[in-house]
């Protein structure tokens, strides 16, 4: 790392009241595996640029029925997504719908093991701005509003056989997204505006999420700490301005958790961040004021890739996912041609790790309910 990257990473830092740059020199370790990044080719059916050795197709689009399952109707705005595996060898791919005004909620579409469409219907309906949000070890899917400050969490069933439940404990906010630590179930959540926070729920009972202790991140000498927040329903205000101290973000978006990390994004500075759960450790992996020609920009939604590399979705930029190598370095993994006025969503991997979901948000038209969703999968 160059002396003039280090100061300027130094200086950002100290504006968010984060301190030092503690972990720096270890944000490479502990990832491995054979990675996803290779030369790409034009898919001309489709006008995107793929993968070597990768075939795609459409499995959905919005407004239109999910076939060969039936006569269900895929939601507008696709958005944060993820996988969930079935007995049988098959999966879920869940999506949100980032519809407001009530309009929002979440579909799901059933695999069998041969990656055949078998049914699609809704596990959530009736919210607004569903917008990301994670899974949960235990196999559910929380659904995150971005909805102002009345925004809420949902725990919804990617089977749709139990009914959605909202979780008041865990906040209300502008949520983005959230991410959970298997270890002890406590869920790590980003919020989607240029002053917000970083919060953690930790539930009295592992693995229920009715009810439990909120908090927020507060920097420490280079390190986060945290603080309860003492009113989550935010009647005396909005929870960010509870603790005065709390670290800020500039517009929070996607969140992950990978061995022991949480990885997350924030938009308006277009960074990249880590945070270790063991030490409190928080470090920027990637920034795009750090390139004079940023490859990444306009960050939103992440995933982890069976490999341990980041893949992070653009909401504009130039319609890419891009994948962040072992060294956090950026190199495109797929583009999406003719579609400027749409954003890249909900990429998450089947259970296998040999597919990639993902969706066009707005598709060709930049219209919510011309949505596209996508299967990638891996030769």
């Amino acid at each position: 790392m160059n002396d003039a990257l280090t100061r300027r990473r130094f200086l950002r830092y100290a504006m968010l009241g984060l301190g030092g740059l503690a972990g720096l020199a270890s944000a490479g370790a502990g990832r491995g595996g054979v990675g996803l990044i290779r030369q790409t080719r034009l898919d001309n059916t489709l006008g995107i640029d793929i993968p070597v050795d990768s075939t795609i197709r459409v499995i959905a689009h919005s407004s239109r029925p999910v076939l060969p399952a039936g006569d269900f109707l895929w939601h507008s705005a696709p958005d944060g997504g993820a996988c969930f595996p079935a007995a049988d060898g098959g999966w879920v791919y869940v999506s949100n719908s980032e519809m407001a005004d009530g309009q929002g909620g979440v579909g799901a579409i059933r695999f069998d093991s041969g990656a055949n469409i078998v049914a699609a219907y809704p596990i959530l309906a009736g919210t607004s701005r569903n917008c990301a949000g994670g899974p949960t070890p235990w196999q559910s899917w929380l659904s995150c509003e971005e909805n102002g400050e009345p925004g809420q969490v949902y725990e919804c069933d990617p089977f749709g056989k139990q009914e959605a439940m909202v979780r008041p404990a865990m906040g209300a906010f502008n949520h983005e997204a959230a991410a959970v630590d298997p270890a002890n179930s406590y869920v790590y959540m980003t919020e989607d505006v240029a002053d917000g926070c970083f919060y953690r729920f930790k539930p009295f009972v592992k693995g229920d999420l009715a009810a439990g202790r909120l908090e927020v991140a507060v920097p420490d000498k280079g390190v986060l700490r945290w603080r309860a927040i003492s009113d989550p329903a935010g009647g005396t205000g909005p929870l960010r301005y509870q603790v005065q101290e709390a670290a800020r973000f500039a517009g929070g978006e996607g969140i992950v958790y990978h061995d022991r990390q949480l990885f997350f994004t924030t938009k308006f500075d277009n960074v990249v961040w880590r945070y270790d759960i063991a030490t409190g450790l928080i470090d920027r992996l990637y920034a795009a004021a750090d390139y004079r020609q940023p490859l990444l920009t306009g960050v939103d939604n992440i995933e982890v890739a069976p490999s341990g590399e980041l893949l992070i979705a653009e909401d504009g930029g130039d319609m890419q996912i891009i994948a962040l190598d072992h060294q956090y370095n950026p190199h495109v993994l797929l583009e999406i041609h003719g579609q400027e006025r749409s954003e890249i969503t909900g990429p998450a991997f089947s259970p296998d790790g040999r597919r990639l979901y993902f969706s066009s948000q707005r598709g060709k038209s930049g219209r919510s309910e011309d949505g596209i969703t996508y299967e990638l999968r891996f030769v």
